[in-house]
């Protein structure tokens, strides 16, 4: 009961502290005019700032600490141990290094080779400090994996969801809508595992979102309360996401008997950032394009592409989500690891040839009006 109440604290602090931060950024960015620039591949034509993902790291920190110190006082012991400590400490560090690389971002420009060796620097600092896969579940037949192997991994996955996040983050509250219902699942499956410290985290990040995505989504323009989150966002809620997941996916022959198969669960909140860049990069090599080359070939365009206004787009991904959360969820006591994961890929798959033939029909009758 206790644990329940500092999580609510965590939430309400995020939450409060996000109220507080984003709408004085706004103005500043407006006064400052810090807008994000418009091109032929922006869906925004408004003058809108993206440095909402500023007041994110500093009140995820600021409300979990607070917390801690609730937590102290109250009962006058250590809420983490030693072990946990190290790893908050080399996840703060990460999302402290992430955060100046995406305010830099957001301000001046930072080419994409240097953000690849900061992201990889903060991908070796977690696995290091001993957030790195161990096993993956009989995933193609393969179970423990050495430290060797299990380093690396870590860090390419890392550096995935980092840009997999970014990318995705292309209509108003899409990243961060996706964000609350990964933040929302993490926390209640490390309540139910009792992993207090990443529970805290998780519970902490979605009272963060919940203003700016009110912002994001419903702010206004000419009234300076519109923003977007920016790459100073994106890397804060990927790095967080990333390591809850990759927390969620360390064997735990104690965490396997509460939550059997939990590597492709942990992965089920990211499915729909992961999958479309995956998509999104076969696409530029099959098109023989730069595989850095921004276009409009992401799922949030595509559905937008039938006709959809940005905020149903974005119901409809979210909701897409959702359901592949719910499925493997399911799922997992009834089908292998990788019978699972293929069903997914599969059924992302088929969704996509799907809307690609309605945008196509659409498009010839619209040619045949014209």
């Amino acid at each position: 009961m206790i644990y329940n109440l500092e999580l609510g604290v965590a939430f309400l602090a995020g939450c409060l502290f996000s109220a507080m931060v984003i709408p004085r950024i706004s103005l500043v960015a407006f006064k400052l005019r810090l807008f994000d620039p418009m091109n032929s591949r922006k869906i925004h034509t408004e003058c809108i700032p993206r440095l909402g993902g500023v007041a994110f790291f500093p009140c995820i920190i600021v409300a979990v600490s607070l917390t801690i110190v609730f937590h102290s006082l109250c009962l006058d012991d250590d809420l983490f141990g030693g072990e946990l400590t190290i790893r908050f400490l080399a996840l703060c560090s990460a999302l402290f290094i992430l955060y100046l690389m995406g305010v830099m971002d957001d301000l001046v420009g930072v080419r994409y080779r240097s953000k690849f060796v900061v992201q990889t620097l903060c991908g070796l600092l977690m696995a290091f400090a001993g957030c790195y896969f161990n096993n993956l579940y009989g995933l193609f037949g393969i179970h423990e994996i050495p430290g060797y192997v299990g380093i690396p991994f870590t860090v390419l996955i890392i550096v995935y969801i980092l840009n997999a996040v970014n990318l995705i983050d292309g209509i108003d509250g899409l990243a961060s809508g996706l964000g609350m219902i990964a933040f929302l699942a993490f926390g209640c499956l490390f309540v139910y595992l009792h992993r207090w410290m990443y529970a805290l985290l998780a519970f902490a990040s979605l009272g963060v979102l919940v203003p700016f995505f009110y912002y994001n989504v419903f702010g206004q323009t000419r009234r300076g309360r519109k923003l977007f989150m920016g790459d100073t966002g994106s890397l804060t809620i990927g790095m967080l996401l990333a390591v809850m997941a990759i927390r969620l996916s360390m064997f735990d022959p104690v965490k396997e008997r509460l939550l059997p198969g939990s590597i492709v669960v942990a992965f089920s909140f990211l499915m729909v950032p992961m999958l479309d860049v995956v998509r999104v990069v076969l696409h530029r090599m099959r098109s023989r394009k730069p595989l850095f080359s921004p276009d409009k070939n992401h799922i949030h365009h595509k559905f937008m592409a039938l006709g959809m206004p940005q905020h149903r787009a974005m119901l409809c991904i979210v909701g897409i989500a959702v359901g592949f959360t719910v499925l493997n969820v399911c799922a997992i006591h009834y089908l292998s690891v990788t019978v699972l994961f293929l069903l997914d890929v599969a059924a992302w798959t088929v969704m996509h040839f799907c809307i690609t033939g309605k945008i196509l029909k659409n498009n010839r009758k619209n040619h045949i009006k014209d």
